[in-house]
């Protein structure tokens, strides 16, 4: 380095970069790699220099650079990875992903570098971050001043760092053209794990959970074979939670049960390893190379849904590293070398050590005192117990649905019925033994299997029938759902299935609903297609499913209410199963009703992606069959599309989807079904940093959609222009168009439970500091959101009661509720993109007003409470009115507040604002 570069000294941000996968990159490209290296290392040079950062060194695919202003370091880097992104390179898989991490501290340069531990904390926070990520201390975002328009840091918690004992609260660089979602950051934190709970307790097999604990400890692939209902999982699942803490890298249960598509597998593995595929790559390969250095468990269920798809990945990721391991559950060994292929026996029938009853009938006793209301069997029937365990051979399977016959017999009647299964498994075994079937668990399968099929051949022609046509059914139904899909009574013969235990009756405190186990409703569906019934029967079902999501719209009387989404979150699954038969077998214009009528439900419980997934699976079916779909039906599909796009931070998707929705709706003449598609185009011009632009398509549409009345369709653009006219300090103006469009949310039953003109509303008091608009406004709203299931939209409203606390001097309350939002919007969407910057300076003022330590506790305490303790936090918080002594909190006006929301029933919602209401307060 020349002696005549000047190294900053005293408070000094320090910056690593390097390229995330650099590796793998050179070896694609080849002789191509050094010019790309070369050009990637020109672009930081010249950016970072222009911003005043001084380089240190460049070795390999890594630049240090020293930084006088934490304020110009941030700067600086989102320049850069904005010069990579719009860069052109070789081909878009050549652009290098360049992970960035700062930290600022005092040091001091000796000759032309520094020794300062300040240097390996940045490193070591640098090698947290992801490719295309910006991540900085809070050192760093402490002393970095006001960031640039629509920049802001996001929290990203608590780290610890490889070498360091203390944890460093870590923050993510947001900023137009910059990628926003990532996996965790690379830190060591507690080991994570995803394994699933459980309801019921988990019995007996102590000697099991020791071999098959010792065999994965020595050996790498472990693949738990067995049939169905054998408990293959439950024990995978039991033996791995014990061994969390023999993994530093975690352990990780993926199900592939419900994966039809074989290209699928890796994806899903890779989606709850926390990857994201890599543009140019293939996604099995990013999970070798992320497991490559790693030391984790991949807990691999239900293999046999895709076989050869498993087999593949399995060996795949273990040919690529040394520290990874995958414990499997599948009815077939997957088939690969180094393959430990353990056998599950069934339940030990032999008393235990100490006398005591052993697992198959410790199994059945626990489920007989659940299903006799927590009484245990005693005397007599404990005997009777005993016996039918022994009969049923210690299956699990076998002992829960003895149990669940206990629902409806007692276990001496069970123990008489089970005289006749006896002689049935018999002539199932002698079956096996005629087509060679050899093996325990073949036996087994088999024994099971014809219990089943002993149970439907004694089943009347009418219960038959019905048994093969519940199969359609993912979950538990009422009886008008049974009664819908048959088109007749049949409480007659479901009152035989439940007898026979091949359906459960659970009564609710809405009703008794009625499901069958998967083994049984698997049973059921192979006679479904057998009898040349599936078709029908599932058609069916879509219909069902269109007419369930078409009732969750309207009130007894068959007339539009208030949309509440919680009248849509029992029907997800069933909903799923149907899209399923649209997307391979079925209609797909049904499919897009369907996804159509799902649209707010999708991003407002976190899954816009799943919903994108589902159309593009519908488009396909569209190509292959060539159903001809109107194009109004088509526009309003390319709108939710773009809505789900936008909620997923896919802003070009986002685009591009809203213009096909125009051009299709403009073909169809339809001027309401043009304003909806044109509603949502403001959203993402102004993600992509082109507010103008946004503003001028606002204001368009809302002229164009007066102009015929259809104003309704386009409030989407008057909550977009209103935004963005809060964003730039125009409160009146923005006061004055959400009062306007008041009167035309409240006639819009699809919209008017999420409270949007509330919701902005108050965060125009609040950027007025009017404390009592605010509180009035964000109440209304929070009420509503929350009372109609609007749960991501709630988030963004508890933020704002942060806000109203941190501006009404009640700090440690706006810290837990920042914190518990925080939480919340971890599993959802961060659907209010635009408050993203202003809820990030808040809680940086707050943290500063209450110190880290007061901050960061409370903070964490609010972290801990579900979304609706929040609410309830945010609902008792005083009013204003209230705390100043005020007499003009009337009686009336508490009315106007929004408690009368909290007199409202979940479907048909709560009563209407008058038109006198608080808006008189913020305009």
């Amino acid at each position: 380095m020349s002696e005549r570069i000047h190294l900053p000294s005293g408070l000094v941000t320090f910056l690593f970069t390097d390229i995330e996968g650099s590796t793998r990159l050179a070896q694609m490209l080849g002789a191509g790699y050094p010019p790309v290296l070369n050009q990637h290392r020109r672009l930081l040079r010249d950016t970072l220099a222009s911003c005043a950062g001084t380089p240190l060194f460049a070795e390999g695919d890594s630049l240090f650079v020293a930084f006088g202003d934490a304020g110009d370091a941030l700067h600086a880097c989102g320049e850069a990875q904005r010069a990579l992104a719009v860069h052109d390179w070789p081909t878009p898989e050549a652009r290098p992903q360049v992970r960035m991490g700062l930290h600022t501290g005092y040091a001091e340069p000796m000759g032309d570098e520094y020794t300062s531990p300040e240097v390996h904390r940045a490193a070591r926070i640098a090698s947290a971050a992801h490719g295309g990520q910006v991540v900085c201390s809070a050192s760093t975002a402490r002393h970095a001043g006001q960031l640039a328009e629509q920049s802001w840091l996001l929290d990203l918690g608590l780290h610890r760092l490889r070498g360091f004992d203390d944890r460093e609260r870590l923050f993510q660089l947001i900023a137009p053209g910059l990628h926003r979602q990532f996996p965790r950051p690379r830190t060591l934190d507690a080991t994570p794990h995803n394994l699933p709970g459980t309801v019921t307790n988990f019995v007996g097999r102590a000697t099991e959970q020791d071999e098959l604990a010792a065999l994965v400890e020595r050996h790498r692939l472990v693949t738990v074979v067995g049939p169905g209902g054998s408990g293959k999982t439950r024990l995978a699942v039991e033996v791995a939670s014990t061994r969390v803490d023999a993994y530093p890298d975690g352990v990780w249960f993926v199900d592939l049960a419900s994966v039809t598509d074989p290209g699928l597998v890796a994806v899903t593995v890779a989606a709850n390893l926390g990857l994201r595929p890599e543009p140019g790559r293939a996604v099995v390969d990013t999970i070798a190379d992320y497991a490559t250095s790693r030391r984790f468990l991949l807990v691999l269920d239900t293999c046999d849904a895709q076989p050869g798809a498993a087999a593949m990945v399995v060996g795949r990721l273990l040919s690529g590293s040394r520290g990874a391991q995958v414990l499997a559950t599948s009815r077939e060994p997957l088939g690969l070398a180094g393959e430990v292929v353990w056998r599950i026996p069934p339940l030990s029938l032999e008393p235990d050590r100490d006398g005591g009853p052993g697992d198959a009938v410790a199994l059945l006793l626990d489920r007989a005192t659940a299903a006799h209301g927590g009484k245990r069997p005693a005397g007599a029937e404990l005997e009777q117990l005993c016996r039918v365990a022994y009969r049923l051979e210690g299956l699990p399977l076998a002992l829960e649905l003895a149990a669940a016959r206990l629902r409806v017999l007692t276990a001496g009647e069970l123990v008489n019925r089970l005289d006749d299964v006896v002689s049935t498994l018999d002539a199932g075994l002698s079956m096996v033994d005629t087509v060679s079937l050899n093996g325990g668990a073949a036996l087994r399968h088999a024994t099971l299997q014809a219990t089943v099929t002993w149970s439907y051949r004694t089943l009347a022609p009418r219960a038959a029938r019905l048994l093969r046509w519940l199969a359609v059914f993912a979950d538990q139904v009422d009886l008008p759902a049974i009664e819908w899909l048959l088109g007749e009574d049949p409480l007659d013969v479901l009152a035989i299935l439940v007898d026979k235990s091949l359906v459960q009756a659970q009564p609710t405190a809405s009703g008794t609903t009625y499901r069958m186990l998967g083994p049984i409703r698997a049973y059921a569906a192979r006679r479904l297609a057998e009898a040349g019934e599936e078709r029908v029967a599932r058609n069916r079902h879509v219909a069902w499913c269109l007419h369930a999501l078409e009732r969750a719209h309207q009130g007894p009387d068959r007339r539009p209410v208030t949309l509440s989404l919680f009248a849509i979150d029992p029907l997800a699954d069933e909903l799923r199963a149907a899209l399923r038969w649209s997307a391979n077998e079925g209609s797909a214009r049904q499919g897009l009703h369907i996804v159509g009528g799902l649209d707010q439900w999708w991003r407002e419980r976190g899954l816009a992606r799943e919903g994108r997934l589902w159309l593009f699976r519908l488009y396909e079916r569209i190509a292959l069959t060539g159903e001809e779909i109107p194009e109004a039906e088509l526009a309003v599909a390319y709108h939710t599309h773009a809505l789900h796009a936008g909620a997923d931070g896919e802003y070009a998707e986002e685009l591009r989807f809203s213009q096909r929705a125009e051009a299709y709706a403009l073909r169809a003449g339809d001027h309401a079904l043009v304003a909806r598609a044109l509603s949502g185009r403001g959203s993402p011009l102004r993600s992509i940093g082109s507010p103008n632009e946004a503003e001028a398509a606002c204001r368009e549409l809302i002229g164009w959609a007066h102009e015929r009345d259809v104003v309704g369709e386009a409030l989407p653009a008057v909550y977009c222009l209103a935004q963005i006219l809060w964003e730039r300090g125009a409160l009146d103006e923005a006061a004055d168009l959400l009062g306007a469009a008041r009167p035309v949310e409240a006639g819009r039953p699809i919209e008017r439970g999420r409270r949007t003109v509330d919701m902005i509303l108050g965060m125009v008091a609040l950027a007025r500091r009017d404390l009592i608009a605010a509180h009035d406004h964000l109440a209304v709203a929070l009420r509503s959101r929350m009372g109609y299931g609007f749960h991501s939209c709630a988030v963004e409203t508890i933020n704002g009661f942060a806000v109203r606390c941190a501006l009404g001097d009640d700090g440690l309350t706006a810290a837990r509720l920042f914190g518990a939002a925080q939480a919340a919007r971890a599993l959802l969407p961060d659907v209010a993109r635009i408050y993203g910057g202003y809820w990030a300076e808040q809680q940086s003022r707050l943290r500063a007003a209450l110190g880290d330590a007061t901050f960061d506790s409370a903070y964490a305490e609010g972290a801990a409470l579900t979304l609706e303790e929040a609410a309830k936090v945010a609902l008792a918080v005083r009013h204003p009115d209230l705390e100043a002594g005020s007499e003009r909190f009337t009686e009336t006006d508490r009315c106007l507040d929004g408690d009368r929301y909290a007199e409202t029933d979940r479907r048909t919602g709560p009563a209407q604002l008058p038109a006198r209401d608080v808006d008189s307060r913020a305009s």
